[in-house]
């Protein structure tokens, strides 16, 4: 009976994992490395994040820390999930595609764009959301990819086990339709980005400015994988040949693309000080707009007291008054008038008519 001997790199094992070790077929071996690579600088990422928890001073990037943790664990799932696209299609590795591409991708955007809409009212002054809110936001973006994965799982079971090494047609038709909630979440957030570029407060611009670029460059990711799959693989060769790698790499390239863009500056300016002109004034929100100046009469004793303040600057003693001092001239003495009476117009009248003499 002829033997298949294992190809070069590869011992004694399936050979539903020649791609992990084969080096004549060193995709396998390229895509491990990096998703290795990748692992190991998200487990990093989220070591740093821990530490930088107590060191963050803005209560606003404070309330984003729980929701940055679930994308680095996102991150950390899209990377491992390459790991099932080396290994050959089978019963064990068809439901955890089907399953967890749409799920992990749902949760790094969920996580995305919740940071967004946080942003959008931090850039116009308002208050931002909660830590509490934005985990409700998040799960409530992500349980919906999970109800339409595991409904299509639980319905093609059967169907999916039976997969053994190729994806046929109808299979990819169905991966793809299964994942256009998690481009409404690509497009919903590179339009939240856009908004969040209105603002007022430049200094959140820049976090917006992260969101936009990471939102950009996965839908075009995307975009060219699908008319890849569908449409320009026939050029390439055998269609079961390139399936794999063309996923293994979209996840790769991907989960480094969340890195780069978006994990590693926003854990840079996770710890930078709270500034005065990143939020408005608390008189500024609590005062209503539009009131007249309202004119009165100053109180000129603080008007002077103000004056004083000013010309003596370099005077100044501690505890003493404020108010200007002047010398009061000595008392002169004086003493209350007594009435005097005034002559009678009739003290010479005699009562009668006078007699000459």
């Amino acid at each position: 009976m002829p033997t298949t001997h294992p190809p070069l790199g590869c011992g004694n094992i399936s050979n539903d994992y020649y791609f992990l070790c084969d080096i004549n077929v060193y995709w396998g071996i390229i895509l491990e490395a990096l998703a290795a690579a990748g692992v190991f600088v998200t487990i990093i990422l989220i070591l740093v994040l821990f530490c930088l928890i107590s060191k963050a001073q803005d209560n606003a990037k404070r309330s984003l820390i729980p929701i940055q943790f679930l994308f680095l664990l996102g991150t950390l799932g899209i990377f491992g999930l390459t790991f099932a696209f080396i290994i050959r299609l089978n019963e064990q590795t068809g439901p955890t595609r089907f399953f967890l591409f749409g799920v992990l991708f749902a949760l790094c955007f969920s996580c995305l764009l919740a940071h967004a809409l946080d942003l959008t009212k931090l850039v116009r002054g308002r208050r931002p959301f909660s830590a509490l809110v934005l985990l409700i936001m998040v799960l409530g973006f992500t349980v919906v990819q999970v109800i339409i994965a595991i409904q299509y799982v639980a319905v093609n079971i059967t169907a999916l086990k039976a997969l053994r090494h190729v994806m046929d047609e109808e299979r990819r038709r169905d991966f793809i339709l299964i994942l256009i909630y998690v481009f409404f979440l690509m497009f919903l957030l590179f339009i939240v980005s856009m908004f969040v570029l209105c603002g007022s407060y430049k200094r959140w611009k820049r976090h917006g400015v992260h969101l936009l670029l990471t939102a950009l460059f996965s839908i075009g990711i995307w975009v060219a994988w699908i008319a890849i799959l569908m449409h320009g693989i026939h050029a390439l060769g055998e269609r079961s040949k390139w399936n794999d790698p063309l996923l293994g790499t979209v996840l790769i390239v991907n989960g480094w693309l969340f890195l780069i863009l978006y994990a590693i500056p926003e854990l840079c300016v996770l710890t930078s000080p709270r500034k005065p002109g990143d939020y408005p004034l608390e008189n500024n929100t609590c005062q209503p707009k539009g009131m007249k100046k309202t004119y009165g009469i100053e109180n000129q004793g603080y008007a002077q007291e103000d004056n004083t303040q000013e010309e003596n600057t370099d005077s100044y003693v501690p505890y003493s008054t404020h108010f200007q001092l002047k010398n009061l001239e000595p008392q002169q003495e004086f003493s209350i008038p007594r009435p005097k009476a005034r002559p009678s117009p009739y003290q010479e009248y005699s009562g009668g008519k006078g007699i000459k003499q």
